[in-house]
């Protein structure tokens, strides 16, 4: 036998019983009791666990394990989070753009005059002007809204009819820019650059299902000087007042989104996006002396101006032509008024009478509206302190003829008027 064979062997043959009945019985029944042995213990497991953890904690003990689960799934929501971020600000930032401002101003040369005060003799400094050159005063933010070059921004930051603005892209790229619209209204300006439709374009997202809480993303040029900064937060709150002022701009804007977001100097003009990547808001100001307090304007209000830029050349508003002030309940104390609600004709924030209560050759002024009138309802809607006359009357058109429920002298007046136009 060579070592390399294995010797025969002779195998018995085996032959195997069909199971029975009651043995599939069996392994159905063990099958059964195992699985919801398991669910009944996962659940009741669970239960017990929050119950002893409740329990221990009266003698300062903590059980790790859950706790480690939850600490898990916090940084994995967090780690998505970051990315998200990550990506909205690689995708959107060739889409923001800075506003340079520039203005020629005057250079001016020193010379000196001698004159004599008795045996003394001075050298009097002296100037005149010896030309002009141009000087940046100023900047901003703005974003791509077109291929063939439109930006939107804030009013402010074009705000001077004199000076010359300069568009620098993301790659470097500087384009002279004209201002194709000033809104006459709301903080919002659109310029125009010459491109061959090859421009990258942000997309403009919906600003009426924001919700407070939810994360926001903006992105602009920081004190002039360091372009697509970035800051991150939340929508602090919807639907707030403010009253902006600087550089001799002076405007209330209502319905505004505030955000703990830093907006600061520069940020003027840029987007504010959500996690989608989609523009929510136009960033438009900060309070001063606060933290991380800042507001945008909704990109619903930019979109009609964008369409109407478009097709017209220009933002028009429908124009009533009154100086008046919403009732509070502190106005109806003071003047003993018959409503706490409502457009009070020709009166100021402190119920003072204005100069003008009703514009010459206005649609008020052709619909019969007069000084102390109270303007209760606009076309069926009740005008509040949260639905004012101007947020109902920016719904509507130039021509467009509207019905007023009118409270005068004690007694309610239906007045139909015809809106006018307004412009920059």
């Amino acid at each position: 036998m060579s070592i390399y064979e294995l010797p025969k062997i002779k195998i018995p043959k085996i032959s195997f019983k069909k199971p029975s009945r009651f043995f599939w019985l069996l392994i159905l029944t063990i099958f059964i009791s195992s699985f919801f042995g398991f669910l009944g213990g996962g659940i009741f497991g669970t239960y017990f666990y929050s119950q002893l953890q409740d329990y221990l904690k009266n003698f300062n003990v903590q059980l790790p394990n859950q706790q480690l689960q939850k600490e898990g799934v916090v940084e994995k929501e967090y780690f998505l989070q970051e990315s998200a971020v990550i990506k909205v600000v690689k995708k959107a930032s060739p889409s923001v753009v800075s506003i340079i401002v520039t203005r020629d101003l005057p250079i001016f040369e020193e010379y000196f005059l001698e004159e004599r005060l008795g045996p003394f003799k001075f050298r009097v400094p002296q100037y005149r002007q010896k030309g002009t050159e141009k000087r940046e005063i100023g900047g901003g933010t703005g974003f791509i809204v077109s291929k063939d070059g439109l930006i939107l921004t804030n009013k402010h930051v074009i705000a001077e009819t004199s000076a010359d603005y300069t568009v620098l892209t993301n790659d470097g790229k500087k384009f002279p820019a004209k201002v194709l619209a000033r809104d006459p209204v709301q903080d919002i300006a659109i310029l125009k650059i010459e491109s061959k439709n090859s421009l990258p374009v942000i997309k403009l997202g919906d600003s009426d299902s924001l919700q407070e809480g939810q994360t926001v993303i903006a992105i602009g040029n920081v004190l002039g000087e360091f372009r697509n900064s970035v800051s991150v937060g939340v929508i602090s709150g919807l639907g707030r007042t403010i009253t902006a002022t600087g550089g001799g701009f002076y405007e209330t804007i209502e319905d505004v989104i505030q955000t703990d977001a830093a907006i600061n100097k520069g940020n003027s003009g840029g987007p504010l996006l959500n996690l989608k990547g989609e523009v929510i808001g136009i960033n438009t100001a900060m309070a001063v002396g606060a933290e991380n307090v800042g507001f945008a304007i909704p990109i619903n209000k930019a979109k009609k101006d964008i369409e109407q830029v478009k097709k017209l050349g220009k933002i028009v508003y429908p124009f009533l032509g009154i100086y008046y002030t919403l009732i509070t309940p502190e106005l109806k104390e003071k003047f003993n008024l018959p409503v706490d609600y409502g457009a009070w004709v020709g009166r100021d924030a402190t119920g003072r009478k204005t100069q003008i209560a009703i514009f010459p050759g206005s649609a008020a002024e052709k619909a019969g509206l007069k000084r102390d009138d109270i303007i209760l309802e606009f076309a069926g809607e009740k005008i509040t302190l949260e639905n004012s006359l101007a947020k109902i009357i920016s719904k509507y058109n130039p021509g467009d003829k509207v019905v007023l429920k009118v409270l005068r002298e004690g007694r309610e007046k239906t007045i139909t008027a015809i809106l006018g136009e307004r412009s920059e």
